[in-house]
């Protein structure tokens, strides 16, 4: 049976928090709309989709990407250190 909806859920997450909602949306749905109709970037301010990088199931994807039943976006914070770099800096203090 297809009523022209799909189930999805929008997950994004911050250190002291974490969020994830469940929505109906139209078959067809992108990302982009998803997160639009989650009301997210509303209570989390600070997200700006220019910048921050959004998957599903953990794989990046564009806010373009059509949406599957079942789907959970993931908006992902932007990293404050390279792990690269991170792991070099350990090592370094490691062999002091």
């Amino acid at each position: 049976m297809d009523d022209g909806v799909i189930a999805v859920e929008v997950a994004f997450a911050r250190i002291d928090q974490q969020l994830i909602i469940p929505l109906q949306v139209k078959s067809g749905a992108s990302v982009a709309d998803a997160i639009e109709q989650s009301g997210v970037v509303n209570l989390f301010p600070g997200i700006d989709l220019m910048h921050h990088k959004v998957g599903i199931f953990g794989k990046v994807c564009s806010l373009e990407q059509l949406l599957q039943p079942g789907d959970r976006i993931e908006i992902y914070r932007p990293l404050k250190v390279d792990p690269k770099e991170s792991r070099r800096q350990r090592a370094a203090k490691s062999t002091q």
